[in-house]
């Protein structure tokens, strides 16, 4: 997420740009998190106030720009007795509203007796509070910054691995290898780490790496535990929190875990342990019990923390640092930092570099520029749906609405000239159809059959492994061709 926001934003103030990503966009840490867009309310106890602040102030930019993506939730956080007071939940809460200056809801008093939020939870729960933060679809995040980035002139070169740099008197020279073979070198002024859990791995880069934290956050998904559209945010007796949120319709999502982590970032899943621990957690409120059986997916991320000396993981900032070494070639390595603030984060990154890189020093942009696909009102998704409906009335109402909130305007572009859904050619599963594969290969950098059912959608969840390898034989067999910027 911070590689691909500092591509964008710095391709849109004229620099020349390239991204190397050695697996899938968001393959990592940025499509493994709890899907929001929040000032993170339990950072107030560790009094993280600027991050919050921050934080809450961006939930709303980003939801201004990526209203197809993002859009505002009512969280419901019981009460229970032997946890947090309630009146220090209130304060929490209160603070909350007030210090990133919002036009979402304010936090409101529930007697869960009679709202529809008690039905599912356990009878002796009597009183929440309702606040407002924001959801989002973490993985097209990602994708729509690099597809803006591209489309302002940067280079993005995904499934390129960087394997060497060489830092002299003129710059950098870097080394990368596709995955479809041969080496690729570029000379750069200045070289950006954003490789999050990987940072300072590659050979001849070094930076500060010292002080890096690995934290391990892990996800269920299970099938549905409540019918209304509220999340729950539950307390934990070892002081955590954790989420149970509506998904993908027909399941409920909940996480996370906080648990250091020692091992291949790439091999990070959620453990038996981990597991158990969320399903417990669930089953303290839940009036319906839930067990390791009932789990259809789950996935972790490991993120890059700053070590900040914290006694748990869960303690550790997530605030970002950003370390700038100028004793030769510039080389900047970031640290920490949350998806809501990712944005911001570019911003801090380019001013750091605006001495070495004079088109950095143009005004920040990002802020009001919509990102691909997100150029309508902020609320007025519901319209958008209707309006591409209007023009294409073979598409039944699911089809649709899943379209526009993947691609925003941009919906039209995957459909084309169809009159049918014939048209759209081979279906693969759950409306899943040739023409949009061909899209997402074409225009988002999709190549295997993951990138589009776990990370360009959640259709994983939906189609069946022989349906799924149908998706890929197919892929394999069609050359994917990538626009140039001028395109």
């Amino acid at each position: 997420m911070n590689g691909c926001g500092m591509a964008r934003d710095a391709a849109g103030r004229g620099a020349r740009v390239v991204l190397f990503e050695a697996a899938d966009l968001a393959r990592g840490t940025s499509s493994a998190s709890t899907k929001l867009i929040h000032g993170g309310l339990r950072y107030l106890e560790y009094y993280e106030f600027r991050l919050v602040a921050e934080a809450l102030k961006e939930r709303d930019v980003l939801w201004r720009i990526a209203p197809h993506i993002i859009w505002p939730l009512r969280f419901v956080l019981p009460h229970r007795r032997g946890m947090r007071p309630a009146w220090l939940l209130r304060a929490g809460l209160f603070l909350y509203d007030t210090i990133g200056g919002s036009s979402l809801p304010k936090t409101r008093t529930l007697d869960l007796r009679g709202d529809e939020a008690g039905q599912p939870l356990q009878s002796e729960l009597r009183r929440a509070f309702e606040y407002s933060d924001c959801w989002v679809e973490d993985a097209r995040l990602v994708v729509l910054n690099a597809r803006d980035a591209a489309e302002r002139g940067a280079a993005i070169h995904t499934r390129t691995r960087v394997t060497g740099a060489e830092r002299g008197p003129e710059g950098w020279r870097i080394r990368a290898e596709p995955t479809e073979g041969g080496t690729l070198e570029v000379r750069a002024k200045v070289l950006v780490d954003a490789s999050g859990a990987w940072i300072g791995s590659v050979t001849g880069m070094g930076g500060e790496t010292r002080r890096v934290r690995l934290v391990k956050g892990s996800h269920i998904v299970v099938p549905q535990l409540f019918t209304h559209d509220r999340p729950y945010i539950f307390q934990n007796a070892d002081r955590r929190i954790v989420f149970a949120i509506p998904y993908e319709r027909d399941f409920t999502l909940i996480g996370t875990t906080d648990i250091d982590y020692a091992g291949d970032p790439a091999a990070a899943a959620a453990s038996p342990e981990e597991v158990a621990y969320l399903c417990a957690s669930v089953n303290r409120y839940f009036s319906r019990r839930i067990g390791p059986d009932d789990v259809v997916w789950s996935y972790a991320g490991v993120r890059s923390l700053y070590d900040d000396g914290a006694s748990s993981a869960q303690e550790a900032t997530r605030d970002y640092v950003l370390a700038l070494d100028e004793s030769a070639a510039p080389l900047l390595s970031v640290f920490g930092g949350k998806i809501t603030t990712y944005r911001r984060l570019a911003e801090a990154a380019l001013a750091k570099l605006q001495h070495h890189l004079p088109a950095l020093a143009a005004p920040s942009w990002t802020g009001e520029a919509a990102l691909p696909g997100g150029d309508f009102p902020q609320e007025g998704f519901g319209a958008q749906v209707a309006s591409f409906r209007a023009r294409h009335p073979f598409l039944d109402h699911g089809l649709a609405r899943r379209l526009v909130r993947a691609y925003g305007s941009r919906a039209a572009r995957v459909v084309g000239d169809a009159g049918s859904m014939a048209d759209l050619g081979r279906v693969f599963g759950a409306n899943l159809t040739e023409r949009e594969v061909v899209y997402l290969m074409d225009q988002e950098w999709a190549a295997t059959a993951e990138d589009i059912l776990w990370r360009r959608s959640k259709l994983g969840l939906r189609l069946t492994p022989a349906q799924a390898a149908a998706l890929d034989e197919f892929m394999r067999g069609r050359v994917t061709r990538l626009p140039t910027a001028a395109e």
